[in-house]
């Protein structure tokens, strides 16, 4: 049995992925999938870059080859006949003009699975049109709702669209098509658009608008920094902590052991007392620094964390006892998420250069060294 736990294979072991080289959301669905055991080979431009600090591209291989030769291309589709999946995040109609779209792929390969990702999606008019995170948000709703009121909106990084709507929702299509696959003897093409992902995970909120428990406007709401029971307050130090207390009963527990007004607890919902409440709360914080307030709520439902920065986080106690964080060549990053009782996946393998597996990923393909060096020699190999 513990052979069996510890095999280190991961849950997605088997499954193969050509992964076109690209940046953003595309190249960490890849990261996220090769974590649980595909293997993932990506398809390099050119040789030798240096990819020891990007997270992204660990327990990936890497082939380098000229796409603009019909040899190169010829190269290609034979590692697409044997694969799983095809993934790629370039503008609709690049892989098309490569000689490398989904109609020419799945010749090939009928069962390959095409998962393609882009900002807009693969039609409509802002299709073929450049963007990035905060243009795919601002059309959806999601960005007019985040920041203060009397600001413009804020961009909560690059993590709601590209990451959230984007690479979520890429894993989410390549291993429903992996499932539907097992009953049809087929593949199918996979049109991740983030625009799509950011909507769909917005249905809560359409729903609080439709029944009338959301404002149509920026900081007037319980999520969006409005609530005094959710929003970060500054510390005596000018650190912050997160108060994030929704529910009466955790409300209670942070005004008790915050030493607040216990009045409050009968008009936490009354939006004309907020402004009140956040004054008196903004107050009391300012009485000790961060750290001491951590203490303070320690083990409570109070419902409150310190906001900490990219340096404190991998040392916070939690994230230690779980080891949430890992470091791989000298960078600090997640662990493999999630987890598994039994197929665990094992510490993720580091990043190669462009090229590196070039010769070894040949090899298993059937092609001889002699033809290699031929290829390398002709440019087909770059």
């Amino acid at each position: 049995m513990d052979e069996i736990r510890h095999s280190n294979k991961g849950p997605l072991a088997g499954l193969k992925v050509i992964e076109f080289a690209g940046l953003g959301p595309a190249p960490l669905a890849g990261q996220l999938l090769a974590d649980q055991g595909m293997e993932i080979l990506v398809i390099d431009r050119q040789s030798g870059e240096n990819f020891d600090q990007d997270p992204n591209r660990r327990g990936k291989r890497s082939i380098a080859i000229n796409l603009k030769s019909s040899e190169g291309l010829d190269l290609v589709k034979k590692l697409i006949s044997s694969a799983d999946v095809l993934s790629e995040g370039f503008r609709p109609g690049v892989m098309e003009r490569l000689g490398l779209g989904p109609d020419e792929c799945m010749k090939i390969n009928p069962r390959l699975i095409y998962a393609r990702m882009t900002g807009w999606g693969q039609e409509g008019p802002l299709s073929s049109t450049s963007g990035h995170d905060l243009n795919y948000l601002a059309t959806t709703g999601a960005l007019a709702a985040m920041g203060r009121a009397d600001q413009p909106p804020s961009p909560p990084l690059n993590l709601v669209a590209d990451y959230g709507g984007g690479t979520m929702f890429m894993i989410f299509g390549i291993l429903s098509a992996v499932i539907e696959r097992q009953n049809s003897g087929l593949g199918q093409v996979v049109d991740v658009a983030m625009v799509d992902g950011v909507v769909a995970m917005m249905g809560m909120l359409h729903g609080h608008l439709a029944r009338g428990l959301w404002e149509n406007n920026r900081a007037c709401n319980r999520l969006d920094g409005a609530a005094p029971y959710y929003r970060c307050y500054r510390c005596k130090d000018e650190k912050f902590i997160a108060v994030g207390c929704l529910e009466p009963q955790f409300f209670s527990e942070f005004v008790h052991l915050a030493k607040l007004p216990q009045e409050f607890l009968t008009f936490q919902r009354d939006k004309k007392r907020w402004p009140e409440m956040i004054d008196a709360i903004t107050s009391r914080m300012l009485e000790k620094t961060r750290d001491e307030w951590e203490v303070v709520f320690e083990g409570s439902d109070g419902c409150v964390a310190p906001v900490l920065d990219w340096i404190e986080a991998p040392n916070h106690p939690h994230h230690q006892a779980r080891d949430t964080y890992i470091e791989l060549n000298g960078v600090t990053q997640t662990a493999p998420a999630p987890r598994f009782s039994r197929s665990i996946a094992g510490f993720p393998a580091p990043q190669v250069a462009a090229g590196d597996d070039t010769d070894d990923v040949l090899l298993q393909a059937g092609y001889g060294k002699k033809e290699i060096e031929y290829l390398r020699q002709t440019g087909v190999l770059t």
